[in-house]
C-alpha cells in the first residue's frame, strides 16, 4: 500500500509519515508540500532510518504520486492569525482546502483510493472533499474525534494512575467545541470507571475541559501538536491498510446514525480497506445522544456557510 501524505513537510504530516514508518504497516510513504525541499528533506531523514525500522519506499515530491496512492492523507492547514474569527479562519482554511483538492483531481485518483482528512476545520472539510471529489461517501474519513479520544484516555488514566492502553473512553461528535464525552462506556482494564479505585464523579468536568483545551495548552507549549496526531492518523491508516475492522471515532458523512443525516461528524466508525465499513450505534445516556445531536446541528449551521462560499 502506498500513502501519500499532503502537508508532509509539516510538523503534522511529517509526524505522521514517521508514526507510519515506525508501525511498518505500509509499502510506501510520500510526502507532499507546497515546499518540496522541506518534503524531500522529511523524507531523507525518515530514509536514512529505514535500515533499523522496516523495508519500505519514503519520498518527498508532489502530485505526482497521487495516482499511485491507495490512501491519500491530507494534513495541510493554516494557522489562526492574532484576532482572526473563527469563521475567517474556516474561509481560509476552506479556501485553500478546495485549491488542494482540485489538484488532487487534476493528478487523478487510483480506483478505490481512500482519502483521510485531517486538516481543520475537520469535519467541515470532510464533507466538502467527498463532494468536490465526487467520491462515494465511505471513501472519504475525517480524523475525527480520534484525537481528542486518545487525549481524553490519556488524562483519565494519568489522573487514576491507570495503564493509559487498558483505558477506554470515547469522545463523539465534532472535533471542535460541541464535542461529547461519552461517559456511559469509559472503562479501565474492563471495570466500569465508576467502580474503578480513584474514581469520583466530580473529576468528570475537570478531566473533559481538560481534554477540549489539550490542543490549546500544547500550542501554548511547544507552537503546535504533532506527535499524538501522528499516532491517531496511524491508528485509521493502519485498520484500512491491514483491512482490521476496526471500530474508531472518525467523521464520516452521517445517513441516519443517532437520527443525523447530512453532516459529518464522529460516531463508532468501522473502518477497513474500502474505507467506512458500518456504523454502531451503541446504546448512550440521553443526554449523551442529545449532546451528539446539538453538535450535528453546530456542524450544519457552519457547513451551509461554507457550502454557500464554496458551491
Amino acid at each position: 500500500m502506498k500513502v501519500s501524505i499532503i502537508g508532509g513537510g509539516g510538523l503534522v504530516g511529517s509526524c505522521a509519515g514517521y508514526a507510519l514508518q515506525c508501525g511498518g504497516i505500509v509499502r510506501e510513504i510520500a510526502l507532499l508540500d507546497v515546499n518540496a525541499e522541506l518534503a524531500v528533506g522529511q523524507a531523507l531523514d525518515m530514509a536514512h532510518g529505514a535500515p533499523s525500522v522496516a523495508d519500505q519506499v519514503i519520498v518527498g515530491g508532489g502530485y505526482e504520486h497521487i495516482p499511485s496512492s491507495d490512501v491519500i492523507c491530507i494534513t495541510a492547514g493554516l494557522r489562526r492569525k492574532p484576532d482572526e474569527s473563527r469563521l475567517d479562519l474556516i474561509n481560509r482554511n476552506t479556501d485553500l482546502f478546495v485549491s488542494i483538492l482540485d489538484q488532487i483531481k487534476a493528478a487523478g485518483l487510483k480506483e478505490g483510493a481512500i482519502v483521510v482528512v485531517v486538516s481543520n476545520p475537520v469535519d467541515i472539510l470532510t464533507y466538502v472533499a467527498a463532494h468536490r471529489l465526487g467520491l462515494p461517501k465511505q471513501k472519504v474519513i475525517g480524523l475525527g474525534t480520534q484525537l481528542d479520544t486518545i487525549r481524553f484516555c490519556c488524562l483519565i488514566s494519568s489522573e487514576l494512575k491507570a495503564p493509559p492502553t487498558q483505558t477506554k473512553a470515547l469522545i463523539l461528535g465534532e472535533h471542535g467545541d460541541s464535542m461529547v464525552p461519552i461517559w456511559s462506556s469509559a472503562t479501565i482494564a474492563g471495570l466500569p470507571l465508576d467502580k474503578y479505585p480513584g474514581w469520583n464523579p466530580n473529576l468528570a468536568n475537570q478531566l473533559f475541559t481538560r481534554t477540549k483545551g489539550s490542543g490549546a495548552e500544547v500550542i501554548k507549549r511547544k507552537g503546535g501538536a504533532g506527535f499524538a496526531v501522528g499516532i491517531a492518523i496511524r491508528d485509521v491508516i493502519e485498520s484500512i491498510a491491514l483491512n482490521s475492522q476496526k471500530v474508531l471515532p472518525v467523521s464520516s458523512i452521517q445517513e441516519g446514525c443517532y437520527g443525523i443525516r447530512d453532516v459529518a461528524l464522529s460516531v463508532p466508525t468501522v473502518v477497513g480497506r474500502c474505507g467506512v465499513v458500518d456504523r454502531h450505534e451503541i446504546d448512550l445516556w440521553p443526554k449523551e445522544v442529545q449532546g451528539l445531536r446539538a453538535s450535528g446541528a453546530a456542524l450544519r449551521k457552519t457547513l451551509e456557510v461554507v457550502l454557500n462560499r464554496v458551491g
